[in-house]
């Protein structure tokens, strides 16, 4: 063994044609043409009860009726045959192809489980908790519990595979007296990359009793090529990964694929402390509760870009027509170039045009923007780059990773050139691992190897990252060149064109005329707001009753709701409709404020884009404003706890949600905000129902879209 040897050597383990099976179940090596036993694996003799197997056909050992329908199942992928009785066992039985063969497998049926009709209607169940599920990590509990109350084991494990095959526990359900994996990460070599890919071929893997003694398919295998047992349930485990299980303390194991669009995405990793099987029917209903999983996610996550999509292609319009408005697409860009770094939540961000170097925010010095430049020319002159480890492509740029350890750039045009780059800062995070992933990999000459011994948490911290790029981030960067683009091509028109626009100059004056009137209007009632809203602040700081305090301090919060809304209009090309979903995003950010800045990471919003008349998205805000602060009051005794807002469209009906996972416990009230707010779901002709959330109190506003 040389020694350059390392962990990595385990992606060239053969773990598909291990030449032996576990010992608890029996394997028949059958041949296809004349469903003749040729070898096997297991106690035969003893558990079938056939003394001369070897040459008998496969009908003399599981029956006439299994035997028949073994090539034609195998040939389909169907796996399952049925049931046979052998002595004092019941089998599961099951086939697979392997080439020329037939593989064919007795399992031990479990005792007597549930009915069908409860399996599927727990199925059915946990299928509805997935769909409820508010985000991505709270799926993933609920399915870590689903599948702990489906297998029985001790510890079940929601696993997600990440950079370069390294993953990480993303929901533990678990016995109370076992220590926690949750959130650790495990390096890639703990899972080798053929590994992986069996993990797609096979579904379900179950290893009962990590101690077992493997038992070689007799007599010894002859065949041209090693005996592919690639898609056998009975497989006999790498040694090594028997070993790093025994390591972990675990008895027995059973790992369930989570697959989405063909790629391996995760596992459902369950493990016990003594040895334990799963019986086929079990295993069919993991298969069928990671499927569910796995479209659930699958809808989370194109949920999550799709909004992702619709805010910023709102604003990417936005900015597109502020730059549009400028005199030039130079003078445009100079004076929204705060807006650009904004615009894709960067730290800053630079524009290159004709030689000339413009800077907003964090950003690299101005000769390595220029350098940044010509790379990109070199390298990326077509397609958006993205990087969130920018010195791994770019060595030199390690120099500035506290301000540019992410970038994304677009080249608009080579021939002027025109680049424009989103910077993100270095992100510096510290993993949690378990056991430390970079100790004793080496192996020494005539050393064997063996997996790592420790699980202990470990701490690393990595540097010279920043937050990754989204995919609707560089598509948005993309759409954003060709817009740039037109405008270009359009300036040169408009250019052509300037005897046109100097006969319209009239209208333009009107316009102008017009923006000066609504801009002196928005002046004077903010300024009005402004004032009220003082007041209120000074009554409250001038009174020690804490019940007025608190309900001038509501007050405030209301009148910020209305504050909002007017600003949205001013902002917005429409002044009959407003935007909800960007409206209840921007007042939440101001309620966060008035609330306490630290109640900002237990609010998630799931929001449907819907436009709605002005006049009632103001009783909206209002209503959500209430809850909001009945939520803040309640729920959780004034400290932060989760807060879910939801906003759905259901044909004409509009459904505001807003649940917490506090107290639950809705008391009817006689006070001025109760009175309010049934006058204002009145006006809406609507109606509050409040629900229990299991735990909390879940505020279901639904009214319709029009009046």
């Amino acid at each position: 063994m040389s020694d350059d040897l390392d962990l990595t050597d385990c992606d060239r383990e053969p773990i598909h044609i291990p030449g032996s099976i576990q010992p608890h179940g029996v394997m028949l090596v059958v041949e296809r043409a004349g469903l003749t036993v040729t070898h096997g694996g297991g106690d035969i003799e003893g558990r079938l009860g056939v003394a001369d197997w070897i040459g008998a056909p496969l009908a003399a050992l599981i029956g006439e009726a299994l035997a028949e329908g073994a090539l034609a199942a195998a040939e389909a992928r169907a796996g399952y045959l049925g049931q046979v009785r052998r002595g004092d066992e019941t089998f599961d039985v099951s086939v697979q192809l392997s080439g020329r063969v037939l593989l064919v497998e007795l399992e031990p049926a479990g005792e007597t489980g549930a009915p069908a009709a409860m399996v599927l209607a727990r199925l059915s169940a946990a299928g509805a908790g997935f769909e409820r599920a508010p985000t991505l990590e709270a799926l993933c509990q609920r399915a870590a519990a689903a599948f702990r109350e489906l297998t029985g084991f001790d510890r079940v494990m929601i696993y997600q595979f990440i950079d370069e095959g390294a993953g990480a526990v993303l929901a533990e359900d678990k016995a109370d007296d076992l220590p926690s994996f949750l959130r650790h990460h495990f390096p890639g070599s703990d899972i080798p990359r053929q590994a992986r890919a069996l993990y797609v071929r096979n579904l379900v893997r179950v290893i009962p009793d990590v101690t077992y003694a493997p038992q070689p398919i007799r007599p010894d295998w002859r065949g041209r090529d090693p005996l592919d047992m690639s898609d056998a349930a009975l497989r006999s485990v790498s040694p090594v990964h028997m070993q790093y299980m025994r390591n972990m303390g675990v008895a027995a194991s059973a790992s369930v694929s989570i697959v989405k669009d063909g790629v391996l995405w995760g596992l459902v990793a369950c493990h016990h402390g003594t040895p334990r099987g799963l019986a086929y029917d079990v295993r069919a209903a993991c298969v069928a509760l990671a499927g569910g999983l796995a479209r659930q996610i699958r809808a989370k996550e194109d949920a999550d870009f799709s909004r992702e999509r619709i805010r910023l292609r709102s604003l990417e319009d936005h900015l597109l027509t502020d730059i549009a408005e400028a005199a030039s697409l130079d003078q445009g860009v100079a004076q929204h170039m705060g807006d650009l770094a904004k615009f894709l939540r960067s730290d800053g961000a630079a524009s290159v045009r004709a030689g000339e170097v413009r800077l907003s925010g964090a950003t690299p010095g101005e000769m390595a923007v220029r350098r940044l430049a010509d790379w990109m020319l070199e390298n990326a002159p077509h397609e958006p780059f993205a990087s969130d480890a920018l010195a791994g492509t770019i060595p030199w740029m390690a120099d500035f990773k506290e301000t540019a350890s992410g970038l994304l750039a677009v080249v608009v045009s080579a021939d002027e050139p025109f680049v424009l780059m989103w910077f993100r800062a270095e992100q510096i995070r510290v993993i949690e691992w378990a056991g430390n992933p970079h100790k004793d990999q080496a192996l020494k000459p005539g050393e064997t190897l063996s997996p790592r011994a420790s699980f202990e948490a470990w701490s690393e911290t990595v540097r010279g990252r920043a937050r990754r790029w989204s995919l609707p981030e560089v598509e948005t960067a993309a759409r954003l060149r060709v817009g740039l683009t037109e405008q270009r091509q359009r300036q040169q028109l408009l250019d052509l064109n300037r005897t046109l626009r100097e006969t319209v100059a009239a209208k333009d004056g009107l316009i102008e005329q017009k923006e000066f009137l609504l801009r002196e209007v928005n002046h004077r009632v903010q300024n009005s707001l402004q004032l009220v809203s003082s007041f209120l602040g000074l009554q409250s700081r001038a009174t020690d009753d804490p019940t007025v305090q608190s309900q001038l301090h509501d007050a405030q919060q209301r009148l910020n709701a209305v504050a909002l809304v007017h600003r949205r209009l001013y902002r917005g090309d429409q002044i009959e409709i407003v935007d909800l979903a960007r409206y209840i995003e921007e007042l939440v950010g101001e309620l966060e404020t008035a609330i306490g800045e630290e109640w900002s990471e237990h609010i998630v919003l799931n929001l449907a884009p819907v436009m709605l008349n002005t006049d009632r998205v103001v009783t909206v805000g209002l209503v959500l404003t209430e809850l909001v602060i009945n939520a803040n009051k309640y729920a959780y005794g004034g400290r932060p706890g989760p807060i879910e807002i939801g906003l759905e469209l259901s044909g004409p009906t509009l459904r505001l949600v807003v649940a917490d996972s506090g107290r639950g416990k809705h008391s009817p009230g006689s006070g001025f905000g109760t009175r309010m707010m049934n006058a204002m779901v009145a006006q809406l002709r609507g109606e509050l129902a409040y629900q229990d959330n299991a735990p909390g109190l879940r505020a279901v506003l639904s009214f319709p879209t029009t009046l």
